[in-house]
């Protein structure tokens, strides 16, 4: 997967993309083999058997029962075969879809007033626009960027209701009510009604809370934009962050200075070495062994267990590389046949700019954030030590792989770990 979306070597994504794609459907095929189905589910019968299994065995068979039900293993033979071709066309569509998100808006540079311009990339007689601009003060380019970025695409749209609709006929298909009961099954909140509450109840406890929001945005652009007053969808990132810097005195520019990519790598090192008693150690990489060369590999050990993993940063922006900050496995650990222990490998992306001739890379405060959940992943891939793949790191529940990552952030944003290693890049202070 990660090569599919960011090796900056087309013909490599383009072969990644095709190999996900026959790999996915050879999943598909055996998770509707009623071969394999019926062997397990022998095994799973005899009490004895399952009484004589070690708990993460018995789990992993479980789970296993569990694919081969939710693909439809009890359809007919013509309707399983229909199954995998649903599942296969879903990948497809997904990739597709995906794809499309990250793709720039281009507009006739002639159409924006001139003055606003040099806000966007230029390409002949096109402006390419690549995002929604949502910290610019200028509201005419915020206007621009939200009508352009967001602007409806047709293959977009078909993409999505083709997906919507194969996602749904596959639920179906297989015994399920709708497309979320399937894809909830299994997970910590097991199914839509538990997810509804929860909206639910989140909404109407931050409601009263949000029209307060909402009314301060528009008295702060009513000051400070009296003659176009009226808030409006590009205004509320905006203006939040305007709120908060009069608030709390908060300025995230003024912040950038002291989290220095250097910093925050260290304030992970401690943090960790304090919890987990893991230390991170730069490593040299070999000819031909990364996609790209600021690409840089951590080497993950523990002061017991010795080595447990790599991961490797590809941290920087480049040409044709999406704008999101995601970890990936590329290996999971498992212990091997001859009992050695396969250590996992994982590649945390995130998109920072690179250091400039004055300043090293400094990351905003919610940069900072995002590089710490990532970060959670990474330790969650590094520490699930399992025997099988199958249940290694983030190989969990959807909803319960965002735990680590998420009590990450509480550490980000805890002051007493914060000032343990911000640090301002010119002064040490």
């Amino acid at each position: 997967d990660f090569v599919k979306i960011a090796h900056p070597d087309f013909a490599f994504r383009e072969a990644a993309e095709e190999a996900c794609r026959n790999i996915g459907t050879m999943v598909e095929k055996l998770n509707t083999d009623v071969e394999l189905c019926q062997s397990l589910r022998r095994l799973l019968a005899d009490e004895i058997v399952v009484n004589s299994l070690d708990p993460e065995t018995r789990r992993v068979a479980e789970l296993f029962m569990f694919d081969f039900e939710i693909s439809g293993i009890h359809l007919d033979e013509e309707k399983r075969k229909k199954a995998v071709n649903l599942n296969v066309r879903i990948l497809d569509l997904c990739n597709e879809f995906l794809t499309g998100t990250h793709l720039p808006n281009k507009i006739d540079k002639h159409i924006l007033p001139e003055h606003i311009r040099y806000n966007f990339t230029a390409e002949g007689n096109y402006l390419q626009v690549a995002g929604l601009h949502a910290d610019c003060p200028d509201d005419l380019v915020r206007e621009a960027a939200y009508k352009i970025f967001l602007y409806p695409n047709a293959e977009q749209l078909s993409c999505l209701e083709e997906l919507l609709a194969s996602r749904n006929s596959l639920a179906q298909l297989v015994g399920y009510d709708t497309f979320a009961h399937r894809a909830l099954q299994g997970t910590m909140a097991k199914n839509p009604e538990t997810v509804r509450q929860f909206l639910e109840k989140l909404s109407e406890q931050l409601s009263k809370r949000t029209q307060k929001d909402f009314e301060m945005m528009t008295k702060t652009k009513m000051k400070l934009n009296p003659q176009n007053s009226k808030l409006m969808p590009w205004d509320h990132p905006y203006y939040s962050g305007v709120l908060r810097a009069e608030r709390y005195n908060i300025d995230p520019g003024l912040y950038c200075p002291f989290f220095s990519l250097g910093a925050c790598m260290e304030g992970l090192n401690s943090l960790f070495s304090q919890l987990l008693g893991i230390s991170l150690y730069a490593e040299q990489t070999q000819r031909g062994e990364v996609w790209s060369e600021d690409v840089r590999k951590l080497a993950v050990v523990h002061e017991t267990e010795g080595l447990l993993g790599y991961i490797y940063c590809d941290f920087f922006q480049r040409p044709d590389k999406p704008h999101q900050d995601c970890h990936f496995t590329v290996r999971g650990g498992r212990l091997k046949e001859n009992g050695e222990y396969q250590l996992p490998v994982v590649v945390l992306m995130l998109s920072l700019p690179h250091s400039t001739r004055s300043a090293p890379t400094l990351l905003s405060p919610g940069m900072m954030e995002n590089l710490f959940h990532e970060m959670g992943h990474a330790m969650h891939s590094m520490l699930g030590r399992t025997r099988y793949q199958h249940v290694t790191g983030t190989r969990c529940p959807t909803d319960f792989a965002e735990v680590p990552s998420i009590l990450m952030e509480y550490f980000a944003n805890d002051y007493r770990v914060v000032n343990q290693f911000a640090r301002h890049y010119k002064t040490g202070q």
